[in-house]
């Protein structure tokens, strides 16, 4: 977090020192292809365990691929190099242009992990409240005006001809731009938090559930012990989990991962598949909780990732709810038409299969006591983009419910990004969201991002923890939806214009 604020000095001085256009591409592509390389690692590893390619593979597909996985850095320096960097006002405008275009390059070419710079800046309590004004983006805005701050300093007290003290006066005016843009995040956040707190003393607490059982790979489950033994196996790991969650305190909610379930619920293929459900709906009955957890969904021969809300039925008939998974990963779910052949399924046999929900959902769950509950279900890849959560929280969900399978990462830090994005999603709509994986990170998430429970990678657990339910506070976020990236771009491009207009 603290490298953040001036880990792009080194790049930025050298691309200023490039001769020529072709050079800064050049000095741009390969920075692409480091970050990604030292950011990404796991990713490729995660390629390599999910197509069975070679390690060496992957990591070239992951290299060539950076560009695109991070074309802000080309935008970034091309700006800086059009706006003819120098000193005074043009100066300036070439900062503040390259800055409000790369954040509008990440809002227009969306990224594939839905990562921006200013997730770093989680790690600061205070300063990751600013997310509810303009999301991570706005984040990385600051971080890259810093950055350009930092450069200036370091100009100005470099400049061998000129006297120490025109040196100390010439770096003031960036020293102070940044210490500004430093107390004004630290500040708001300061404020924020204590509004928050408040709220939270006097709103409804909600008492959640967290089943990781850390099983994956159900595939490989499935051939190697028979499917019948491998759900069997997999229910029964969650079946006792819950109940020492159940015995810690009473909870009002239980949440299970995604596709822990991995078949259909409420219409089984089999009739072993109808007396599990009935085994799920007796545990729930039994309990006197409600249960969400991961299952596929069928309609009209197409087949979705999907959330069942699973209700204690009251006239003994198994009723439920389900949301379908809106945003599916690239060809491991999900597949262009373009690409969806035969030919290309034979080449390729791990490509994926489901279809797409059709977005944003509330679904109303009744808790012990008779309280109504409104939920904002998320899976996996939907927690990557702020639309689904604003949307959902707009028509009055009180929770976000995230269900993730995070094996797929393999090793590094895949899980533990995921769980950062996904909290940025109750610091932009400042509503608590309960988080359970198959394999971890789990957690338990505070309208201010802090994380009340966690369970580690490849950790067994059975997490409980309270959470400040109901409505929260009002957010620009949620007034304005994702915003920041389109008005960085017209923004950026404006000021880039008037720049050459004004030359």
């Amino acid at each position: 977090m603290l490298l953040g604020w001036v880990g792009f000095v080194p790049w930025l001085s050298v691309l200023d020192r490039a001769r020529s256009l072709r050079a800064v591409l050049a000095i741009s592509w390969l920075f692409a292809v480091a970050y990604v390389l030292a950011v990404f690692p796991w990713f490729a590893r995660g390629i390599a365990a999910y197509t069975g390619a070679r390690p060496s593979i992957a990591f070239a597909v992951l290299a060539l691929s950076a560009p695109l996985l991070q074309p802000q850095f080309l935008v970034y320096a091309v700006v800086r190099r059009l706006g003819r960097r120098g000193a005074g006002a043009a100066g300036l405008r070439a900062a503040l242009a390259g800055a409000l275009l790369y954040v509008g390059a990440e809002w227009a070419w969306p990224k594939l992990l839905g990562d921006t710079i200013g997730h770093g800046l989680y790690a600061s309590p205070r300063i990751r409240q600013a997310a509810d004004l303009a999301g991570a983006h706005g984040l990385s805005f600051a971080l890259l005006l810093v950055n350009e701050c930092a450069l200036a300093i370091g100009k100005a007290l470099a400049t061998d001809h000129a006297p120490a003290r025109a040196r100390f006066v010439r770096a003031c005016a960036p020293a102070a731009c940044a210490a500004a843009i430093l107390l004004a995040l630290t500040g708001y956040g300061t404020l924020r938090l204590a509004q928050l707190a408040a709220e939270a003393r006097v709103a409804p607490r909600l008492s959640a559930g967290i089943v990781q059982a850390d099983i994956s790979r159900y595939g490989e489950l499935a051939r190697e012990l028979g499917t019948f033994d491998a759900v069997r196996g997999i229910l029964d790991e969650h079946f006792a989990l819950s109940r020492q969650a159940l015995s810690q305190a009473p909870l009002d909610l239980l949440v299970w991962p995604e596709t822990v379930y991995p078949t259909t619920f409420g219409t089984p293929k089999t009739q072993e598949g109808a007396a599990f459900d009935r085994e799920i709906a007796v545990f729930v009955a039994s309990s006197g909780v409600p249960l969400v957890f991961g299952a596929y969904d069928v309609d009209a021969g197409d087949e979705f990732n999907a959330a069942v809300f699973l209700e204690p039925s009251r006239n003994g008939r198994l009723e439920f709810e389900s949301y379908r998974k809106a945003w599916l990963f690239p060809l491991t779910e999900r597949v262009p038409k373009l690409l969806d052949n035969e030919r290309v399924r034979r080449w390729l046999p791990w490509l994926g299969t489901w279809k797409p929900g059709a977005g944003p959902q509330v679904t109303a769950l009744a808790l012990p006591g008779g309280r109504q509950l409104r939920v904002a279900p998320l899976i996996c890849y939907d927690a990557v983009t702020p639309e689904l959560a604003i949307a959902a929280v707009r028509e009055g969900a009180e929770l976000i419910v995230t269900l993730s399978n995070d094996a797929w990462f393999a090793a590094g830090e895949g899980p533990h990004l995921h769980l950062v994005v996904s909290a940025f999603r109750s610091l932009e709509t400042r509503r608590s969201q309960v988080r359970a994986t198959n394999t971890g990170i789990s957690a338990v998430i505070s309208p201010t991002g802090e994380l009340l429970a966690q369970a580690a990678v490849h950790e067994r657990a059975a997490l409980v923890a309270s959470v400040p339910g109901g409505s929260g506070s009002g957010t620009l976020m949620l007034a304005w939806g994702d915003w920041f990236g389109r008005v960085a771009l017209a923004a950026g491009l404006v000021l880039l214009g008037a720049g050459r207009w004004i030359r």
